[in-house]
Parts: structure tokens; sequence; C-alpha cells
């Protein structure tokens, strides 16, 4: 698949991805989810799902008591369902559940939910028609995105409330945003297309709510994003290491095989490539230097930035086990049969996910410590206070390292894991949830925190690098300034910060500093 960042560079719109054949990747779900790519329904989906549906059929028909099928939902599971009240049951399913509540969430997050829902109805394992499996696909690749709100899922029996939100647009009911973000009635949107709402049949409507894909969708766009901020961190650290004055010797492949690990050994190999032929470094390699050791903010980067890769590499395991997995209960086996099951529990994203926020917060953390140095005349080795024109009349950048501690702050408490808490349900029926959810919810929250701390340690980098003309950076870290300094304007008068902040977070999140130095080393591992 060609990348989110290939494709904005080069304009191609993305390519379709073929649900059905095989599991779906992390990269995949950032395709549909963040650049609108369409999806196609492979057919032998389409024939697994006519295999599975008739394996529901044939009990919904009966008098054998099924979850779901037969009978009520959760502490409910016990209330027999007679089968021409069994359609009905379904819709009320659906409406009862669709009970979220605060603020609208963004509709990546939503388009990665409906295609993680999607893909395990390809699966034939949850026993709904094809017909509904298409009306997902048809509303993901006619840019309609049904409004889920962010508070309603304890994350087991998965994410219950976003999903149902979902499938309310299934059965012309509540509301979708069209691609112009548009608020509209669902039914009215599907009626422009041609398409009439689906009268849900016996256990579909539990087959689109029952699923661990709100979360795990967060996840992948987690994922994604942050070997992109591994990468980033990598830069801004070696931009920091030259600009403080500090040794690259710690770097030294040999040190790292004392301690081998993968993801400090790739970090480092990164440093020493970006800091490579770097004038300002070789001006004090010499013996006449004083400095014996750099503080642990700057000879530490790889080690941290290397169990920060370690977690990601543990996060992906997680995800490529639930990408490969269909979540339902009860769900169709290859006998036929139909069984109950706890499948939908969401416990290991919930904690990948804290995992990763724990993560997250300790890199920001290096990084604001790192910005700090920059800042301050008693350590920075010669550079002007807060890096300012005028020290004094200016203030430079020394409230923009408040903003980037204020947003360290608020990354330790969002490190505060989600998956510890459970709040029993359902009359105690589910006694035990797993906060997935809100687990993902803070990530993606610590996430969006990491890419504006890592945005401003490279605004003072890259003045700390100016400031030590005329002795030159590395070619990789003056393309990373080069890159900079086309969007942001370097040492003068002190002016507005809040622009230059948030222009900085974008050529992060674009991946512009990133590629701008690997135009001059090749890939950052």
């Amino acid at each position: 698949m060609t990348s989110a960042s290939e494709d904005q560079q080069t304009g191609t719109a993305p390519r379709p991805v073929v649900l059905g054949e095989r599991p779906l990747t992390v990269e995949e779900v950032v395709q549909v989810a963040r650049r609108r790519a369409s999806v196609e329904i492979a057919e032998a989906a389409r024939e697994r799902m006519v295999a599975g549906r008739a394996a529901v059929d044939s009990l919904a028909s009966g008098q054998t008591p099924a979850y779901g099928v037969s009978t009520g939902f959760g502490a409910l599971a016990d209330r027999k369902i007679d089968v021409d009240s069994r359609e009905r049951l379904q819709a009320s399913l659906v409406r009862s559940h669709a009970a979220g509540t605060g603020a609208e969430v963004e509709e990546e997050t939503t388009r990665a939910l409906m295609l993680l829902r999607l893909q395990t109805l390809t699966t034939g394992r949850t026993g709904v028609r094809p017909e509904v499996a298409e009306r997902y696909a048809l509303l993901l690749n006619e840019g309609l995105t049904p409004v889920v709100l962010e508070n309603g899922s304890l994350g087991c029996s998965g994410d219950l409330a976003p999903l149902a939100h979902c499938a309310l647009a299934v059965i012309g009911e509540g509301e979708v945003r069209d691609r112009q973000g548009r608020l509209r009635g669902s039914a009215d949107a599907l009626a422009e297309l041609g398409a009439e709402p689906i009268t849900l049949q016996a256990k579909e409507g539990l087959a689109l709510i029952n699923g661990t894909d709100g979360m795990l969708g967060m996840l992948a766009l987690s994922i994604h994003d942050l070997h992109v901020l591994a990468r980033t961190a990598d830069v801004s650290a070696a931009m920091s290491v030259e600009a403080l004055l500090g040794t690259d010797r710690v770097f030294d492949p040999a040190l790292q095989e004392v301690r081998p690990h993968p993801g400090q050994k790739a970090s480092a190999r990164n440093l020493v490539s970006l800091l490579a032929d770097s004038a300002i470094v070789a001006s004090h390699r010499g013996a006449d230097c004083t400095v014996v050791q750099d503080a642990y903010s700057l000879r530490c980067a790889p080690q941290v930035a290397g169990a920060f890769r370690a977690t990601l590499a543990h996060a992906e395991q997680v995800a490529a086990v639930e990408l490969a997995s269909a979540i339902d209960n009860p769900v169709v086996l290859d006998d036929g049969r139909v069984e109950s099951n706890g499948n939908f529990h969401g416990a290991p994203v919930g904690y990948v996910c804290d995992f990763l926020a724990i993560a997250a917060a300790d890199l920001a953390s290096m990084s604001e410590r790192r910005t700090d140095r920059l800042l301050d005349p008693a350590r920075s080795h010669g550079l002007p206070a807060f890096l300012g024109a005028d020290p004094g009349i200016d203030s430079g950048l020394m409230i923009a390292q408040y903003t980037q501690a204020s947003l360290v702050s608020d990354m330790k408490r969002l490190a505060a894991p989600a998956s510890v808490d459970s709040i029993p349900s359902s009359a105690m029926q589910e006694d035990h949830v797993s906060m997935g959810w809100s687990a993902a919810r803070k990530l993606r929250r610590a996430v969006d925190a990491l890419t504006r701390v890592l945005a401003i340690e490279l605004m003072a980098g890259a003045r700390g690098l100016e400031l030590r003309s005329p002795l030159a950076p590395a070619p990789a870290t003056a393309a990373a300034l080069a890159a900079i300094r086309e969007r942001v304007d370097g040492v003068g008068p002190d002016r507005r910060l809040a622009p230059e902040i948030e222009t900085m977070t974008q050529l992060v999140r674009g991946e512009a500093v990133k590629g701008a130095v690997e135009s001059v080393v090749g890939p950052l591992g």
C-alpha cells in the first residue's frame, strides 16, 4: 500500500482496500480512515457470509435458546423471544444501545471503527447477510460518517454504544456527516444514493455492535502516528544535542552492543547519521573540551527512544492479532455451530493503549527537558537567554517551554491507566469490563500532545543551530532547519508564537521535518 504521506505528497488517490482476502494492516486502516480510500468486498467473503447466515437462520427458525438470536441481551439473556418478535428485537437493540453522550468523535476514528466492523462481517462468523456488509461499504465509500459520541463505551461487550450509533445509519436512523461535514439525517442521505434502510434480521443488530473496533481503530491510528513521532524525536534530539554542544560519542554502535536493545540501537544509529559531518560537534571534540558527560536528556536519548520503540513493537503485535480476529458474540464456527464466547473483552487492546500512553509521556518528558536546557543560559553553553534576539526586551521561547511543560503534565495524567478500572454493568451480568475505549481515547490525546511537544523542541533546536553560526550544522539537521524555515521564521524580535507552534505541529504531523532529513540520510530506523 502507498502510505498516507506518499499520497499527500503525490496527490494520487489511495488504492481501494479489499476486505475478506486476508487480515487488514495498520496502514490500510489509516488509508481508509484518514485518506478516505474506498473499500471492496471479495467474492469469497460474500460466500462465507451466506454460509454463516444459513447457520443463524437455522437457529432463528427453531426453538432452541440462542443468545441474541432467540433471547434478550446482557442481563436479559434469560428472556426467550418468540419467532415473530426477533426482527423487532434487533432494531430495539440498536436503538437502545445508541446511548452515547458528549463531544462527537473525529471522522477518522469513526471510519476506522466502521472499517474494522466491516472486516469482521466479511469473515462470515457473525451470521449477517452480505447486504448488511455492503451497506457499511456504501457508507464508507460515499463519505457518510455516522455521528458517534465520545462517552458510552466500557470496552466490553466491545464498544457497544459507539458501534450502535453507526448501526443506526444502516437502519435509516440517527445522523451522519457527509464529505463536506454537513449534518444529515441518515435516511435522507441514503435516499439520495437510492438506498433504502435495511430491516435487520435475527442476530444482525447484535453483530453490528459487539466488537472492539473503536478501540482497535484508535490503536491502529496511534501506532501509525507513533512510528512517525519516534523518528521525529530522534531528529529533535539530534538538533538539541548539536545546539547544546553535546557529544555524539555516546551513540557509538559499540556502546549500544553492550546493551543490545533493538530499539535503542535503531535510535542511536539515527543519531549517528543525523549528526554526521557536523562542524558544530567537531568544534568541541578536541582535548580542550572540559565537559566530561552530557546531561541525561542528551546522553540517554537512545535508551528512552529505544524503550519507546519496544513498547510500540509490542503494541503492533497485539494489533496484528486483533486485526486477524473476528470479534462477535455469539460467533459462527467452521462446523456451523453458533457459540457464545468472551472474545469481545477489550483487555488486550486496553492494556497496550495504556502502555503506549506511558511511553509517549516519557518521550515527551525528555524532549521538554532538552528544550528547557536550550533556553537556560546557565546550561546552554553560550546561547542567549531563552533564545531571544535581545534578552530582557525579548522573552524568546520562554513561554513556548511553558506550553510544552503544560502538555507534558497533561500527558503524565493521561498515562494513568484506564484498564485497571472496572465498573460492573447490566445488573452484574457484565461484572468485569476493560475500559479499553477510554484507554484508546486517552492515547489519541497523548499522541496529539507528543506531536506538539516535539514541534516546540524542533523550534528551539532550530534557533539554537542558527545561533551557533558561523559553525555549520550537520547536513541532515541543516535539512531539517531549512524545512522549518520555509514555514517558521528564526530568531528576531518577539512575536506571537501560537501560530508558529501550530505550523510546527502540522510540519511534524505531515512528516515534513522527517522527510527533509531522510532526503539526506535515507530512511530512519
